[in-house]
C-alpha cells in the first residue's frame, strides 16, 4: 500500500490582484506557511504560469518548479478546467462560456475550440516538461441542456453527443499518452461526463483509452446524492487525482437537487469548507489508502460561509489529519508460522 501525499492545496480559488496572492512566489510562500506540501495550479493566468511557454521550453518549465520547491513545495498537477470546458460547448451557452478564451477567440465558436485543443496538447506537453504524471480537466458539455428529458430528447441524440465528444477528445488524450501524463475529468455538474454511467459511455466512445482517467471529488456527488464511497470500490483503478472537498446535502420541503435558481447559501445543495459538511472524509481516505491511490490530496475550497484563509488554515490540517500512513506488516504477524509444506500437507489431509 502507498501514504497519499499531502496536504496539498489547488490554487484557483485563491488566486487574486492582493499580495500574496498575486504570484506564484508569494501564493507559494503562503501555502507553505500553512502547513501545505504542494500546489495543484491553474493554467488560465499566464501572470502565473505560461502554459504554452512551459509546454515549449525545458529552462522555463525548470524556473517555474523552481520558484514552487524555493518554497518548500511541490508542483502537484496542472489544472485546465476553464480550457477543457471550451472543448465542447453547446451553442446555448456560447456567450457565456466566452469569456473563458482570450478576446481574439471570443464570437468565434469554432476557432474557440481549435484554441482549447490546443491548449490541451500544451498541457500535455508542460506536464511532461514539469515531471508530472496527471493532469485534471473538464469534458465541456455537449448535452447538458437535454440532461432532464423533457422535452423528449430526440432519438440518437445522446449517442450522437457521446460519439462526438470522444471524436473531439481521442487526438487530446493521444497526445497526453505520447508524453506519459493520465488525463484526469473531474466529474461534475455542467458537464457531459457528471457521474460514473456518462463517464462509462465516453469510456466507450474513446475505445477505453488508458489515459482516460478521474479526478475523485466526493462533493459534486453528495450534491447529487450518488454513493462517493462505492464510487471509489468501482473506479479506483481510473482515479489518478483526488480534491478534498466537503458538501452537505440538505433538502426540505421546498428545495432539492436542483436549487430552485437560488444562490448557494440558500441551495439545499452546497459546498463547505472541510469538516463543515456531510462528507466521511474517514471512509474515503480508508478506501484510497486500500486501494493504493498513487497521488496527491489536493484541498480544493469552496464555501458560501466561511472565510477562505480560514478554510485554507483548516484544511491543511484536516487533511494532514486524515492521511493514513499505511502499515508495512500485518498486525498478527507475531502470530504467523513459518512456511512448512509438510504441515499444510497435514492439515489438508493430502
Amino acid at each position: 500500500m502507498k501514504t497519499i501525499k499531502g496536504p496539498a492545496v489547488f490554487l484557483a480559488q485563491f488566486m487574486g490582484a492582493q499580495a500574496p496572492f498575486n504570484t506564484l512566489e508569494g501564493i507559494c510562500a503562503w501555502a507553505k506557511n500553512l502547513g501545505f506540501q504542494g500546489v495543484q495550479i491553474p493554467t488560465n493566468d499566464p501572470s502565473f504560469i505560461d502554459l504554452q511557454k512551459v509546454a515549449e521550453s525545458k529552462t522555463y518549465a525548470d524556473e517555474i518548479k523552481g520558484i514552487v520547491n524555493a518554497a518548500g513545495l511541490e508542483i502537484t498537477e496542472l489544472s485546465t478546467h476553464l480550457q477543457g470546458q471550451l472543448v465542447a460547448v453547446n451553442p446555448v451557452y456560447d456567450q457565456l462560456f466566452d469569456g473563458f478564451a482570450p478576446e481574439a477567440y471570443r464570437n468565434n465558436p469554432a476557432e474557440r475550440q481549435k484554441w482549447a485543443v490546443q491548449q490541451l496538447k500544451y498541457a500535455a506537453k508542460a506536464s511532461q516538461n514539469l515531471g508530472l504524471n496527471a493532469h485534471v480537466t473538464f469534458s465541456g458539455a455537449l448535452l447538458w441542456p437535454t440532461l432532464y428529458p423533457w422535452p423528449q430528447r430526440p432519438a440518437g441524440l445522446v449517442e450522437a453527443g457521446f460519439a462526438e465528444l470522444g471524436r473531439r477528445w481521442t487526438p487530446i488524450l493521444n497526445a497526453f499518452d505520447e508524453c506519459g501524463v493520465d488525463l484526469c475529468y473531474e466529474i461534475h455538474a455542467g458537464e457531459d461526463l457528471h457521474d460514473g454511467t456518462t463517464y462509462e459511455m465516453f469510456l466507450d466512445e474513446v475505445k477505453q483509452h488508458p489515459r482516460a482517467c478521474l479526478l475523485y471529488d466526493p462533493s459534486h456527488f453528495v450534491l447529487q446524492c450518488l454513493d462517493y464511497l462505492e464510487y471509489i470500490d468501482i473506479y479506483h483503478e481510473r482515479i489518478r487525482m483526488f480534491h478534498v472537498k466537503d458538501a452537505e446535502f440538505n433538502p426540505t420541503g421546498r428545495q432539492g437537487v436542483y436549487g430552485g435558481y437560488q444562490p448557494w447559501l440558500n441551495r439545499a445543495g452546497r459546498f463547505r469548507s472541510l469538516g463543515d459538511g456531510q462528507v466521511d472524509f474517514k471512509a474515503i481516505f480508508s478506501k484510497m489508502a486500500q486501494y493504493d491511490f498513487p497521488g496527491w490530496a489536493v484541498l480544493e475550497w469552496e464555501c458560501a460561509i466561511k472565510n477562505s484563509e480560514d478554510g485554507a488554515r483548516e484544511g491543511a490540517a484536516f487533511i494532514r489529519d486524515h492521511i493514513i500512513r499505511v502499515t508495512e506488516k500485518a498486525f498478527d504477524d507475531f502470530a504467523a508460522t513459518p512456511p512448512n509444506p509438510t504441515l499444510n500437507n497435514t492439515l489438508l489431509g493430502i
